[in-house]
């Protein structure tokens, strides 16, 4: 009985080192697994991270793009369409990650399908770089065509100076030849004067106190008027804008008349001039009457001189 115990016991003590290797080696087994999890993980971490990185800088290089092209609605319109397409891609991708990362929690076993899902991200990537390689190259040459109109633009709008500058010498060829008519044709009539570009006739001499009707000797200066306007106006080439603007002025003492205040008054002779300027065969597209009323005085005295001065019609030759 004692040599059996002792065999026994001698067995159990033999057996036991071979219990030990069994957990070390199970031991091992499961630190290389969660080692091998652990690196999966992080390699992929890395991976998503490098992806997120470059579509967040697709995302803000495409927001430039956006903005530097809208001057260009054509093409606006296809890289919106292209951002909107970007921004499906990347939820997709974002949801693609997010059921890796569960997979990956749930089943060390599926980390070959997650690294070639990686590898499937990483080709899509590619292409977006490419995709954003090709709307830069669309950019570079719509600057460029930018550029080239704008250097047109600057072109056209030197020459538009030009050919007003032109049209406004002639104008003022014509202005003077006008003038220079009127003044020799009424030097002697009182009451009429040239002051700067204005040809001036005081009221009195055109209307009778306080009314809008031409009086006969009115009616005579300007039909001298429309007589050396119509020879002037026949030597005016088409293209030179051109009107006479008549100008109606009154002073400021209260009426007491048909005419509620000098607005009225001042206004309707201009029109009385105008029309009779047309009944002589001005063109009416040359014409133009406005009112003063008191507003625009020559003189800013009170004494009946200055507001004799200020009650008048003025003739003024300008561009439209």
């Amino acid at each position: 009985m004692a040599r059996r115990s002792r065999r026994s016991i001698r067995s159990e003590l033999n057996a036991w080192p071979g219990y030990v290797d069994a957990l070390s080696t199970l031991l091992m087994v499961i630190i290389f697994v969660l080692l091998v999890f652990v690196l999966g993980q992080a390699f992929l971490s890395v991976t998503l991270n490098k992806r997120q990185q470059a579509l967040d800088q697709l995302e803000h290089e495409v927001a430039r793009l956006a903005q530097m092209l809208s001057l260009e609605h054509s093409h606006t319109t296809a890289l919106q369409s292209e951002i909107a397409t970007l921004h499906k891609e990347h939820e997709a991708d974002v949801a693609t990650a997010t059921s890796l990362n569960a997979q990956l929690n749930q089943q060390t076993s599926e980390r070959d399908t997650a690294q070639s899902h990686a590898s499937a991200l990483d080709t899509q990537l590619a292409q977006l770089n490419a995709q954003l390689s090709a709307v830069s190259a669309a950019l570079e040459v719509s600057e460029q065509a930018v550029q080239e109109r704008d250097h047109k633009i600057d072109n056209l709008g030197m020459q538009l100076n030009v050919a007003l500058a032109r049209k406004v010498e002639q104008l003022q060829q014509y202005r003077s030849e006008f003038f220079g008519r009127l003044r020799s044709v009424m030097q002697d009539h009182k009451g009429v004067q040239i002051v700067g570009d204005r040809f001036v006739f005081q009221s009195e001499v055109l209307f009778p106190v306080g009314s809008a009707d031409l009086s006969p000797e009115g009616v005579e200066q300007i039909k001298i008027l429309a007589k050396t306007l119509r020879q002037v106006a026949a030597q005016i080439p088409p293209d030179v804008p051109w009107i006479l603007r008549v100008d109606g002025h009154a002073d400021k003492m209260p009426i007491h008349t048909a005419f509620p205040s000098n607005w009225e008054l001042s206004s309707e002779r201009a029109i009385t001039v105008v029309k009779l300027l047309i009944a002589e065969g001005i063109n009416p597209h040359h014409l133009a009457a406005t009112g003063f009323s008191d507003y625009q005085p020559l003189d800013s005295g009170t004494t009946a001189e200055a507001y004799a001065r200020n009650r008048r019609i003025e003739f003024r030759l300008t561009d439209r």
